[in-house]
């Protein structure tokens, strides 16, 4: 669909690194199909506050800002990493488009440790995320896990200085930074299971918007769009929050749309698993979509039906 505008279409955007660098790839996009962009920084509760994630409240504390930027107008469009998107639908915005996906692994980076299997006894592991962590428990419960905060070139520096043996990080942002050359071991999924959306962006805009929704949705991959939408359907049906330690991953095989999830007690000694898929052939975009909201449903269920409630509640007792 072509869609023309003489409209500068204002972009709200964190102001790290990372978060630029992912808007500054969708504006290059849209400029390239002739639309006007304006990047508007907007500063968040993650961006401001130290000390663990899990501790600054809740969740959204990388996007409220900059929805509530979006209600007031006073930008068109935002450009999210998905994984730190809540699921919770928030009355008068949508999410339009996932253009797409990266690389969805997490990476070992170390300066002494080459990969998973040689990470030696009692090291200490950086990292900000309780699903890492909770896994990295799971497999290797001698392991000293602490807490790391900052933006990738903050963490980066943080265990050149020693601080930790190694820290785990998101491959798809390492490879946007053009440091693919720190990046030691993909950690194989059958360790650690992604986070929700992770490697994707998500263009959320107001649901009103017609002319933006229309300009968004030459940038979306249904490719990516379906199985994001089945993750996100997951941990929406658990009530777990994109903070809690739940990995999900979803692709589309042969015509198959495949998810597993997974979810831990905070210590990692405990764990459920499920995994499903539905069919995804004769069926139209919108149908596909469905069908993906109603996997990532069932999946939860079976998860909720092993006792996933109240791992998440435990995790959140202990954060």
């Amino acid at each position: 669909m072509n869609v023309s505008s003489d409209r500068v279409l204002k972009l709200g955007t964190r102001g790290s690194a990372l978060a630029l660098w992912q808007s500054n790839w969708v504006a290059s996009q849209l400029r390239e199909l002739g639309f006007a962009v304006e990047m508007v920084e907007i500063s968040t509760q993650g961006d401001v506050r130290s000390g663990p994630i899990g501790a600054i409240g809740s969740q959204g504390v990388f996007t409220k800002e900059i929805q509530r930027a979006l209600l007031d107008e006073e930008v068109d469009f935002a450009v999210h990493s998905l994984k730190d998107l809540p699921t919770e639908e928030i009355p008068g915005l949508c999410l339009t488009c996932v253009p797409p996906r990266e690389r969805v692994g997490d990476v070992l980076v170390s300066n002494t440790i080459s990969s998973f299997d040689g990470i030696a006894e009692g090291a200490v592991i950086g990292t900000g995320s309780m699903r890492r962590k909770a896994q990295l428990l799971n497999q290797r419960p001698d392991l000293k896990v602490k807490d790391i905060r900052g933006n990738v070139d903050t963490r980066l520096q943080k265990l050149d200085d020693g601080q930790y043996d190694a820290i785990i990080l998101a491959e798809s942002g390492l490879k946007r930074l053009g440091l693919d050359e720190r990046i030691n071991h993909v950690i194989d999924q059958a360790v650690m299971i992604p986070a929700v959306g992770q490697g994707a962006l998500g263009l959320e805009c107001r649901a009103q918007d017609s002319e933006v929704r229309d300009i968004l949705d030459q940038l979306n991959d249904p490719e990516s769009f379906i199985p994001i939408t089945a993750e996100r359907a997951m941990l929406r049906a658990l009530r777990a929050g994109c903070l809690a330690p739940v990995g999900a991953f979803a692709e589309i095989i042969e015509g198959r749309l495949r998810l597993q999830g997974v979810v831990l007690s905070g210590t990692g000694s405990q764990r459920v698993d499920a995994e499903s898929e539905v069919l995804l052939a004769q069926l139209s975009e919108s149908q596909q979509v469905e069908a993906a909201d109603e996997l990532g449903r069932a999946v939860a269920e079976d998860l909720i039906a092993q006792g996933a409630t109240g791992l998440i509640a435990e995790a959140r007792e202990n954060a």
